[in-house]
């Protein structure tokens, strides 16, 4: 079996692939059209997030068994098309859960204890302790929106805090040991810190917006490491310059990659609120790096590895 892989990814991913038998082509500059003019001679490809595979693509694909995104999501991929198609897919959310579980509780404890505010003062000149004084995670009651491969992991992370953990989730009976599943309804009346875990979907799109933000009872803090197309930043910024939001932690934005970068070299086209948000000392942004870790990296590739031999190790 031929497999191409259009991103760069941990060489062990080709290295187990090429011990099992597969032949490993690579292709990590060609444009999509350039792919879809050879993608016909492969029954497999391995894929990060270089361009979408969408049907023109598939359509190209005449021998495809199979895509394997190094990643937790699938939306860069025609799903309807792929299965149509009867191509098998699969991701890797077990890769980089770890990582991000970790970033988020980094992300909520720096916040709580104004590291960054703190750091960047003291780097001044300025001691200031009593404007920095922080609040503790301890008795508080933690919400999961999205009780998957990364909500579970993030609420692992909570055991050594004496915190409530919460889950909400369209799907039923996903709670475990780690967090009660909850209604929407009593999610919103308790939680003081919510953290989002949901992929992106047509439900999910702009799902953080002030009718949802309206819900809650309290003054609550905020945190995504899940996908940015999921918030409206002008709802969010509004809600942060109320209170009705105390701070919001961010590893995506609505602007990522060469978009988040144009508005810099061109701040007329930058929104005001995105503006605003910027410059909110409550506000703890990352450049969509939370499951991007050392150790992930290897994690992503072996789980791709293991899921491509479970189905297909034993044609070759």
């Amino acid at each position: 079996m031929k497999v191409l892989h259009l991103d760069n990814n941990h060489p062990l991913l080709i290295e187990q692939l090429q011990e099992a038998g597969f032949q490993n082509d690579v292709n990590y500059t060609g444009s999509k059209e350039e792919v879809e003019a050879i993608i016909h001679e492969y029954d497999g490809v391995v894929v990060r997030s270089r361009f979408k595979i969408d049907k023109p693509f598939l359509d190209a694909a005449t021998n495809l068994k199979f895509i394997g995104r190094v990643g937790a999501g699938l939306e860069s991929i025609d799903l309807d098309e792929a299965a149509a198609k009867g191509i098998e897919l699969f991701s890797a959310p077990e890769g980089n859960r770890n990582a991000v579980a970790e970033h988020t509780l980094g992300m909520i404890l720096s916040l709580f204890n104004k590291l960054n505010i703190a750091d960047r003062q003291v780097k001044e000149g300025k001691w200031l302790r009593e404007e920095n004084r922080g609040i503790e995670l301890d008795e508080l009651t933690v919400g999961m929106i999205g009780y998957g491969n990364m909500g579970k992991a993030f609420a692992k992370k909570l055991r050594g805090f004496n915190v409530e953990p919460l889950c909400y989730d369209i799907k039923d009976d996903v709670e475990d040991s780690n967090a009660e599943q909850v209604s929407l309804e009593e999610f919103c009346e308790k939680v003081d810190v919510v953290s989002l875990h949901t992929p992106w979907t047509p439900l999910t799109n702009k799902m953080i917006n002030a009718e949802f933000i309206n819900k809650f009872k309290k003054p609550f803090w905020f945190f995504n490491t899940a996908r940015g197309k999921s918030v409206v930043t002008e709802d969010l910024v509004a809600a942060l310059k109320s209170g009705k939001i105390l701070g919001a932690g961010l590893d995506v934005l609505e602007y990522e990659k060469l978009s988040f970068e144009e508005l810099f070299d061109k701040p007329s086209t930058m929104q005001p609120a995105f503006h605003e948000l910027m410059q909110m000392d409550n506000v703890l942004l990352t450049p969509h790096v939370a499951g991007w870790t050392v150790e992930s990296k290897r994690k992503l590739a072996q789980t791709i590895v293991d899921k491509v031999l479970a189905k297909f190790g034993n044609q070759l």
